[in-house]
């Protein structure tokens, strides 16, 4: 089981960045996926998170609107379309993945997850 994380980089404000993370060792429709960032020197926080069957997408507040988590089962790959409007999106992110049940309850819990890919960094220049 795996998962890479890509896409990361220098971005203005005001542009946009999509990252991709790209599974395999396990089928699809057998794992939700979330989002995570943590920025220097502050804590790992939510970000968004898509169901198994991609049908329900949840976001933080700080991103709602603004980023977009969709995924190609066809090819085992989930994006999160960024449209960067704040210095503080510049963190390290990663994707994760929950085989579990119940996955509303829990999509922004990160211990809940059970595997995690490594992260990309986003950085944000004004």
């Amino acid at each position: 089981v795996q998962l890479q994380a890509s896409g990361g980089g220098l971005v203005q404000t005001g542009g946009s960045l999509r990252l991709s993370c790209a599974a395999s060792g396990f089928s699809s429709d057998r794992y939700a996926i979330g989002w995570f960032r943590q920025a220097p020197g502050k804590e790992r926080e939510f970000v968004a998170a898509i169901s198994r069957s991609g049908g329900s997408t949840w976001y933080a507040d700080s991103v709602k609107g603004r980023f977009t988590i969709f995924r190609d089962n066809a090819g085992d790959t989930l994006y999160l379309q960024m449209n960067i409007s704040k210095p503080e999106d510049t963190a390290i992110y990663s994707c994760a993945a929950s085989l579990g049940n119940s996955y509303s309850n829990y999509y922004s819990e990160y211990p809940r997850y059970d595997y995690w890919g490594q992260g990309t960094l986003v950085t944000v220049s004004s």
